[in-house]
């Protein structure tokens, strides 16, 4: 067997496969992010508890229809029993028998949790006080948010794996995990895999270890080749972010066609869309390196490819349907380059951002994600384009049955955890999404992409119970899903509320308060910020 320090030339100690870039982040005197270990909210599950009288949204793209007593033993869904029409008195005699607790559901809306398709425990490039892992699964339940696809966490595999077990026995209050470990043959983040035989090898270990897939920003041809096919011989899923790096040897539709799972971001799609050139027309001075470089740039992509209905655009799109391929545009994380100023003064900035995070936010240069040392009016009317044409795609793929779902990539851009979930069903919406398909695209279609649609994703007699009770109709304006609230007129007293929609979620049977999840958040960053004053505070 051949080993990570084997194929760095020992220049690291042997680790586990999936385990490369947290050994070098330990070398390097990185503190590992503080793990959940229990759980202090949440009751159940229950052996039996009934949701009574509820407006179902089940996920598959169905309109509501109620009311519906939901029967949940354990931690699945055991009955859901039509009760009545809307408006009229329900026969006692027609409902389910008692629980051993109960929800009062009149009046409220039940839907699926939410599937993240593209998340991170936390961010790598946070210095000083990182949050513990509470505070991102937090505000995850907090944000209906039951199922996550962690698509890489630095403090490594090993450690991810141990989150998960823990999430699935209910002993830390946290979504489903699953964990994909970063493949390491990129050469500006850990290169270490360098024949497609190493690949293989490599892609073995990290499965006999548990994990559930892979994140590639690329590689070689030849690599990429065997290790998708490796993955799909294994049953491992793949998701990629084709790096500016990689793109012009393989892009999205390459990729698709080597057997990759999802493409993440936009990356790859335009070049499998240009007619004219092989490689985007960078500027003379570009470089990589340079972050503001990167994100300018990345924001004239579609500008330089084939437009909406030529024969190329419609070429690729069809190859794309043929193959079964999935879109996880992660549309949010990229928001603040439409509009810096209303992204980096969202109203949950200052409750809910860690302050770390908000720290790392700010520009400086040889931070990722953190370019806004020279952003412009012309870089923002560049980045509205290339998302009209990419919003254009997205939405035309989902109309001819693609499969598209909804993933955040929160903790960088100014984008929060679970706040940026609800971001990104917004901008599905925008792209034109219905809301029931942006429900469809955040539930159902998820739970597909992930493998575990026969399990979770939709609101049906076997399946687990994550479920989502909301105070007031979330397709009438996802804003109400914000931990914030949205803003509102109260008519009869002249003055402004915020009404918050989403009041429970049940994950696996687990019923947790968004309200407490929400104020341990507040305190945690609040926390954070005395903490931080203190440490900068002169001494006395």
């Amino acid at each position: 067997m051949t080993t990570a320090s084997e194929m760095q030339g020992n220049s690291m100690p042997a680790v586990e496969a999936g385990d490369e870039i947290a050994a070098g982040r330990r070398l390097r005197g990185a503190q590992e992010k503080r793990r959940a270990t229990g759980r202090d909210r949440g009751e159940g599950p229950f052996a039996r508890l009934v949701l009574r009288g509820a407006t179902v949204i089940d996920g598959t793209g169905a309109p509501p229809w109620g009311p519906v007593d939901i029967v949940i033993e354990g931690d699945r869904i055991a009955e859901m029993r039509g009760v009545g029409a809307p408006r009229t008195a329900i026969d006692p005699a027609a409902r389910p028998a008692a629980g051993e607790h109960e929800i009062d559901c009149h009046g409220k809306f039940v839907t699926p949790g939410f599937v993240d398709a593209h998340a991170h425990i936390g961010s790598p490039f946070v210095a000083g006080n990182a949050p513990p892992a509470d505070y991102v699964y937090k505000l995850w339940l907090a944000h209906g948010v039951t199922t996550v696809r962690e698509m890489g966490c630095f403090n490594g595999l090993g450690w991810t794996l141990d989150q998960r077990e823990r999430a699935a026995a209910g002993t830390i209050a946290a979504p489903r995990i699953l964990a994909h470990a970063y493949f390491p043959a990129v050469n500006d983040i850990l290169k270490i895999i360098h024949t497609p035989e190493q690949a293989r090898d490599w892609l073995g270990r990290l499965k006999a270890r548990g994990a559930d897939g892979v994140k590639f920003f690329g590689a070689s041809p030849a690599i990429m080749q065997a290790a998708l096919a490796e993955c799909a011989s294994l049953g491992l899923r793949s998701g990629c972010h084709h790096a500016q790096t990689a793109v012009t040897r393989m892009n999205a539709l390459t990729t698709a066609q080597w057997g990759l799972t999802s493409a993440e971001h936009y990356y790859g799609l335009p070049e499998a869309l240009f007619e004219h050139r092989v490689v985007q027309d960078y500027p003379a001075d570009y470089n990589y390196g340079d972050e503001y470089f990167r994100f300018s740039v990345a924001g004239q992509g579609f500008g330089q490819a084939a437009q909406p209905g030529s024969a190329t655009w419609r070429n690729a799109m069809d190859r794309f349907l043929e193959l079964g391929f999935t879109f996880v545009p992660t549309f949010g994380i990229y928001d603040a380059n439409r509009d810096l100023m209303r992204t980096r003064r969202a109203d949950w900035h200052d409750e809910y951002t860690w302050k770390s995070y908000w720290d790392n936010f700010q520009p400086y240069r040889g931070g990722h994600g953190s370019y806004w040392y020279r952003w412009s009016t012309k870089n923002e009317i560049e980045w509205k384009e290339n998302y009209r044409l990419w919003m254009r795609f997205i939405n035309e793929y989902k109309n001819r049955g693609g499969r598209v779902c909804a993933g955040s990539d929160s903790g960088f851009i100014f984008q929060v955890f679970g706040f940026g979930f609800v971001r990104e069903l917004e901008m599905l919406q925008e792209a034109g999404f219905h809301p029931l398909e942006v429900l469809r695209a955040a539930t159902i279609e998820g739970a597909h992409l992930l493998g575990v649609e026969a399990d979770c994703g939709s609101l049906e007699v076997g399946k687990r119970a994550d479920l989502l009770v909301h105070d007031q109709n979330p397709l009438e304006d996802f804003k109400l899903l914000y931990g914030t609230g949205a803003m509102r007129l109260n008519d009869d007293t002249r003055r402004v509320e915020w009404q918050r929609g989403l009041s429970r979620t049940i994950a696996a049977g687990i019923c947790y308060d968004t309200a407490e999840l929400l104020a341990d958040v507040r305190a945690m960053v609040a926390a954070s910020h005395a903490e931080a004053a203190a440490a900068q505070a002169p001494a006395a």
